[in-house]
């Protein structure tokens, strides 16, 4: 009989989740060379290949996914019997994973900082990337996005105010080619578009006395994120579609000009999110009892 050790079984469920050595490593605080070396070990061990390797991708073979199917039911109920014992302590232990987007994560990394400092049993994998996950498929505790992509079946805790985009160019470019009053003056403009980490192209969305307007708005100037486009507005390469919050600084000092005001209407912010049926752990609560701290104050 195969000696799997509790390790072994949460590693197995790891890489299957994240399809992949190099995520599931950082879950479990190992390096992907040893989790590799892990798993390719339990194989030996019961004799049968769990997992198909490519250069590009990890899936379960037919074995694999027919084992995982019989254990994770008590790696559920283990989970469970160690979040009751927590329950019991005087604070959280453990891990706290988190899913949001780059910026997400910047905005709340002060918070997470703050609460790794008051709780030292506490340990959180932020994790980052462009597109929206399925947090409770992907073994996430919680989301960090903006009020409106929170899928509308989970729990959402407000983090920031309310945000809003600014379209904004220098005055030297604002004297020069004139001021767009309407979004479709845009199309008249060299605008800087924004290319999302998904690879799509970001709409610049408009609302004023309940009209709604998206375009795509033309450009010779494509970049990888806001930070960059503000950066060659500011540099006079054109119209940029950023957010207030990042624009402001430039605002203020007058490097920048901001334009069509009275068609970006500010909205919801940023939230923190978790599954509504799901009872969350000690380390979460602790986490939202943390945020909600931290509006108060």
């Amino acid at each position: 009989m195969a000696d799997l050790s509790l390790n072994d079984l949460k590693a197995l469920a790891a890489v299957a989740a994240h399809r992949g050595f190099r995520a599931a490593a950082a879950e479990l605080g190992l390096s992907p060379s040893a989790l590799s070396h892990a798993v390719a070990a339990m194989e030996r061990r019961l004799g049968v290949r769990l997992f198909n390797r490519t250069t590009r991708s990890v899936s379960l073979t037919e074995a694999g996914a027919g084992f995982l199917e019989r254990v994770q039911p008590a790696l559920r109920e283990i989970a469970g019997a160690v979040e009751m014992v927590n329950r019991f302590r005087d604070t959280p232990a453990g891990l706290l994973r988190l899913n949001g987007s780059e910026g997400a994560a910047e905005r709340v990394l002060p918070l997470v900082l703050a609460f790794l400092e008051r709780y030292p049993d506490m340990r959180v994998d932020l994790v980052t990337e462009g597109r929206l996950v399925d947090i409770v498929a992907e073994g996430f505790d919680a989301g960090l996005r903006l009020a409106e992509a929170v899928p509308q079946d989970m729990v959402s805790i407000p983090i920031t105010p309310t945000e809003a985009f600014a379209v904004v160019a220098t005055p030297g470019y604002v004297d020069r080619r004139g001021r767009p009053l309407a979004p479709a003056d845009l199309f008249a403009h060299e605008c800087i578009r924004t290319r999302m980490p998904s690879g799509t192209l970001h709409r610049w969305e408009f609302e004023r006395h309940g009209e709604a307007v998206r375009i795509d708005p033309p450009g010779r100037l494509t970049l990888g994120s806001h930070a960059l486009s503000l950066r060659a507005a500011r540099a006079g390469a054109g119209i940029a579609y950023v957010t207030e919050r990042s624009a402001g600084p430039d605002l203020e000092s007058g490097a920048l000009e901001r334009v069509l005001a009275d068609w970006t209407p500010p909205f919801p912010g940023l939230c923190l999110y978790h599954p509504r049926q799901r009872l969350a752990s000690a380390g979460l609560r602790a986490f939202i009892a943390h945020v909600r701290e931290a509006q108060a104050g």
